[in-house]
Formats: structure tokens, C-alpha cells, sequence
């Protein structure tokens, strides 16, 4: 049997074409627009025009670029190249950004027409009949929704955004991974250098000691003297074993940030570079750009808002349009002849008269889920906000520390080795040599400390600050 065609007139036709060209320009969802934050003219912790403590440096320094490279130390250089390949967070990142990619794709191939091709062929006989019937077929379907609401573009927006956000997200989890990679780095090399500075202690209370012993033997020292200057040496022992033990944890946590196995990984000791570089900064509106988490919160209330037309979108009637064209026949032949060709068109439209408020729920939902997500993107970026004040107003005060630290770490020197010497010609009790060299130590400590404080909060306001990660499309 044939199917007799349904011709439509073109006047019909034409105004169909054109009423769907209209409808399909229609969007039932909002404009977008980036929510609004007021941003400072600059930062309250910023330092002046005549600081000394904050270097003027070029302003596209961390540009897209590797900010570690301002510490200058090839160590950290080494290992901040692995994180990139090896670390798990960021591969699990990557694998996030990949998944949302793909699912934009799906949903821009909601835009088009799709095809099945259907066939099927069967044989059939019975005990009454006088032998067996072929029955073949072969149908290829075609069907259409017309995005005539905008729905699909809006979903396809939707996706886009959260593929951004994803994209933000990578890039959030990459900084965070460098930025731990720098600050355990910097505090393996004080631990370094604090060992070094143990180590030689050790020796020094090692010969205090055999001073110490000598004199009493011959009768000139005390024997607290003696038990005063083993338990320095002691004390100064059981600290260098305890840094030692310090300096394999931070070597356990490196070693996991380049996604590797502690059992098969090490950090050579190195001389320290205890550099703290200047890091330039921007205003504080330009941290809506810079920073990744900021972008990502943007463009969750971009697919946020996309949300509410798709929701709206279920006002109105949904339209399908269908085809399909195929062949039935006993064999291969007779399937292709014209005279058993069967095609079809047809068009469906369904509406929703009675919900009793479901798609109005839904749309109210989706107006919330976009507030919701308009208060978080200000409260991440007044977050960005004080990330930033509170590690310049760190820097500003481990600055101006670092002169009086060196001078106190310099007049404790001295007044330990003059000490000694007066002890050595009996002038002073071996209690003012300890006080003395544990002055000096702790002076020397204390120095070491603070530089690696310097650094962390250096690495700590990069982080704040964005890295070398740009929103696509800014300059």
C-alpha cells in the first residue's frame, strides 16, 4: 500500500517557515548581566609610592606566566613543572574541564536534526500454511525539535558557562597545588638551614664541653658547670634529630604535590635562596579577572541564569517535526521498488494545561539557585578582597622585622663568642656562656624563621592575587 502525500499550498508553506524563523529568534530567558561588586579604588594594606619594603617591579610579571620563577631558585623550579603532569588534584581538574567540554557538545547537538535508520526482516510459517513468507523492511526516520523558545541555546549557554567555570576551577586547583608546592618547598629549605645552623651548634657545645671538662679536672669549673653544658649539648642534639624528622614530612608532603610515592622520592639539600621577590599588584577591581575562583563563581551565575529560561520555557507548547522514508517487500528487490515505498511527515506540538504550580515552582527555584549563586560570586570576591589585604599587612610587618632580626642575630654573635672567651680566662660562670649561646641560637633560629615567613607570605599573596592566571579574553 501507498501513502498518498499531503501537499501543503505555498502560501501555507512559506508562512509556516516564516512564523518558525520568528519563534525560533525568541528567547524566554533573562539577559545576562555580571553581577555588580563594589570594588575599592585600591588596597588599604597597599604600600606607598616611597616604600622600601615592597620593590617596584614590572606589572606584567605574572602574566600567564611561571610566578615561581621570581624566587629564582632552579630547585622549586624543577619541581613546580611536575605538579602540572603528576598531581592528582589537577589531573582530576582536567578530567572535570574534559567532562563539561563533552557536555556542551551535547547539548549543541540538541541544535540539529537526528537520523535513524531502522530495518528489520523476519520469517514466518505454519502447520496450516502451504509454505514460509519473508517479510523485509528498511526505514530511515528523521526528527526535529525546532528550538523555537530558545530553550536548547539556552541550555547549550548553560553548559558553556559551566565549562568555564570548569575551566576556572582547573586553574584554581593548579595555583593551589603550586602555591602548596612553593611553601612546603621554602620551609623544606629553613629546615635545611636550620639543621646546618643545629649542626653547627652541636659542634660548638661539643667543645664547650671538653673546655668545660678540662677545667674541672684540673679543679678550675664546677661540676654544674660540667652537667650545665651537657645538657646544652643534649638539648641541641635532641632539636637537630627533631628537624631532621620535620624535614622528612615537608619532603612526604612535596613529594605527594608532584604526585609521587614518598618511598621513591627526595629533595637533595640545597644552598637556600632565602629571595623575596617583589610582587607587583593590581587594583583591586582587576582581581575579578585574575582571580580563578572569582571567574568561576561569574560563570555559575551565568549557567545559574540560562537556568531560569529554560525552566520558563515550559510555558509554552513544544513542537516536533518528524519524517521518515522506507521500503517494505518480501526480498531484497522488491524492497527498493517504488511501488513499496512508504514515507511519512508529520508535525506534534504539545502544551501543558494543568500542572497545579509545578512549572512555577521550578522557575522560582531557578530564580533563587541564580540569587544564591549572585551572593556567592560576592562574598568569593570579598574574600579575594581580604586574601589580599591580609597577606600585604603580613608582609609589610615580616619587612620591617627582617633589619632587627639581623641586627639582634649579629650582636648575639658577638657577644657569644665574647663571652666564651671571658669564660676561657675565668672572668664570667660558665651560666652566662649558655645564656650567651643559647641567645645566639635563638637569634639565628629566629632569623631563619622569619625569611621563610617572608617567602610563604609571598607565595601566599601571589596565590591571593591570582598567580599567572588570566580570565580568556582579558589583557
Amino acid at each position: 500500500m501507498n501513502s498518498r502525500p499531503i501537499f501543503l499550498h505555498r502560501p501555507a508553506a512559506w508562512l509556516l517557515g516564516a512564523t518558525l524563523s520568528t519563534l525560533a529568534a525568541c528567547t524566554t530567558g533573562p539577559a545576562y548581566q555580571r553581577p555588580q561588586v563594589a570594588a575599592p579604588a585600591a588596597f588599604k594594606e597597599a604600600p606607598s609610592a616611597d616604600s622600601s619594603w615592597f620593590p617596584a617591579a614590572p606589572a606584567d610579571t605574572l602574566d600567564r606566566g611561571p610566578w615561581w620563577q621570581l624566587f629564582g631558585d632552579p630547585g622549586l623550579d624543577a619541581l613546580a613543572s611536575e605538579v602540572e603532569v603528576s598531581n592528582q588534584n589537577v589531573a582530576a581538574a582536567v578530567a572535570a574541564y574534559a567532562q563539561a567540554q563533552a557536555l556542551v557538545r551535547e547539548r549543541r547537538a540538541a541544535l540539529f536534526p537526528s537520523l535513524a535508520l531502522d530495518a528489520s526482516a523476519t520469517r514466518a510459517g505454519g502447520a496450516g500454511a502451504p509454505g514460509t513468507a519473508n517479510s523485509l523492511r528498511l526505514d530511515l526516520g528523521a526528527s526535529w525539535e525546532p528550538d523555537i523558545w530558545g530553550q536548547l541555546r539556552l541550555a547549550v549557554t548553560s553548559a558553556r558557562a559551566s565549562a568555564e567555570a570548569s575551566a576556572a576551577n582547573l586553574a584554581a586547583a593548579r595555583l593551589s597545588a603550586q602555591a602548596a608546592l612553593a611553601t612546603d618547598y621554602f620551609a623544606l629549605r629553613e629546615a635545611d638551614n636550620e639543621i646546618a645552623l643545629l649542626t653547627r651548634a652541636v659542634a660548638a657545645y661539643e667543645r664547650s664541653l671538653r673546655i668545660t671538662q678540662n677545667q674541672y679536672d684540673v679543679g678550675i669549673a664546677q661540676r654544674t658547670d660540667v652537667l650545665q653544658a651537657e645538657t646544652q649539648l643534649d638539648t641541641a642534639r635532641a632539636n637537630l634529630r627533631s628537624t631532621v624528622g620535620q624535614r622528612a614530612v615537608l619532603e612526604h608532603a612535596i613529594a605527594l604535590l608532584v604526585g609521587k610515592a614518598p618511598a621513591g622520592f627526595s629533595v637533595p639539600v640545597a644552598p637556600w635562596n632565602a629571595r623575596v621577590p617583589a610582587v607587583p599588584l593590581t587594583v583591586p577591581s582587576g582581581l575579578l579577572q585574575r582571580r580563578p575562583d572569582i571567574a568561576a563563581a561569574e560563570r555559575a551565575v551565568a549557567a545559574a541564569n540560562a537556568q531560569i529560561g529554560i525552566q520558563r520555557s515550559a510555558y509554552f507548547p513544544s513542537l516536533n517535526l518528524s519524517a521518515s522514508y522506507g521500503g517494505a517487500g518480501t526480498n531484497l528487490l522488491a524492497l527498493f521498488r517504488a511501488s513499496n515505498t512508504l514515507w511519512s511527515l508529520g508535525l506534534t506540538a504539545a502544551q501543558t494545561l494543568f500542572d497545579a504550580g509545578a512549572i512555577a515552582a521550578r522557575v522560582e527555584g531557578a530564580v533563587a539557585a541564580r540569587d544564591a549563586a549572585v551572593a556567592n560570586y560576592r562574598q568569593v570576591v570579598l574574600s579575594g578582597f581580604q586574601a589580599v589585604e591580609d597577606q600585604l599587612a603580613t608582609s609589610h610587618a615580616l619587612a620591617l622585622q627582617e633589619d632587627q632580626r639581623r641586627a639582634a642575630s649579629a650582636a648575639a654573635d658577638r657577644t657569644e663568642q665574647l663571652t666564651l672567651n671571658q669564660y676561657e680566662q675565668g672572668l664570667v660562670p660558665y651560666t652566662s656562656v649558655v645564656l650567651a649561646q643559647v641567645t645566639a641560637l635563638s637569634a639565628r633560629q629566629s632569623l631563619s624563621q622569619l625569611m621563610s615567613s617572608r617567602q610563604a607570605a609571598a607565595v601566599a599573596l601571589i596565590q591571593a592575587l591570582g598567580g599567572g592566571w588570566r580570565a580568556p579574553g582579558t589583557s
